[in-house]
């Protein structure tokens, strides 16, 4: 196994969908500008409630990513 170094960013992406979905958005939006990312860390799930109703989620992440 290599070794490796890794500096890590926080995101926090969001969807009308699920907390998975906005995970799944803000990795795959982060992955067009950052190369290497290699793991993740869910640090806060909240949501947004409209008329008694989640109206949308938003997960703030830890994402890690090898430098070269």
């Amino acid at each position: 196994m290599s070794e490796h170094v890794y500096k890590s960013i926080e995101l926090t992406g969001s969807s009308k969908i699920s907390c998975d979905d906005a995970i799944r958005t803000a990795i795959e939006h982060a992955s067009k500008t950052v190369r290497n990312i290699r793991w993740f860390h869910v640090i806060e799930t909240r949501g947004h409630v409209d008329d008694g109703k989640v109206a949308y989620w938003q997960v703030t992440l830890k994402v890690g990513f090898t430098l070269e």
